[in-house]
């Protein structure tokens, strides 16, 4: 069996970064280790977890590209469904978020924004697609 358990975020201040995603879309706290280079939110049935660039580089011995929000977004996003983009998109908005693309319609109907968080990583916020 193989199931789809979480993406982990490389961040500057893991404390600051979970406190973003629990105001900005009410998320839930899982657990924050003492060392405070490793936390975890309750999102549904997949995890977001974020570690501090400082961990990541003892794990990554190599290193890695950091995101920045003055950077183009690496390819890859997180996307959050929700019944109202509108709404959603203002409330990150006033968090903190940068707004990338403006919500619009796509012609199957769904919804659909962009925007990063305060590490620069992508977020599409979208209605769920009907099919």
């Amino acid at each position: 069996m193989v199931k789809f358990g979480y993406t982990i975020l490389y961040v500057e201040d893991v404390e600051k970064s979970i406190a973003f995603y629990e105001n900005a879309f009410g998320f839930s706290r899982k657990f924050v280790t003492p060392e405070k280079d490793y936390g975890e939110l309750i999102t549904g049935e997949t995890t977001i977890s974020f570690a501090s660039k400082k961990l990541a580089a003892q794990n990554l011995k190599d290193g890695f590209i950091e995101s920045n929000p003055e950077d183009k977004p690496f390819a890859i996003e997180i996307g959050f469904i929700t019944d109202n983009v509108d709404e959603l998109v203002q409330k990150a908005t006033s968090f903190g978020a940068i707004m990338v693309k403006e919500p619009t319609q796509k012609p199957w109907g769904q919804i659909v924004a962009y925007l990063r968080d305060l590490d620069g990583f992508l977020i599409e916020i979208c209605t769920e697609v009907k099919g």
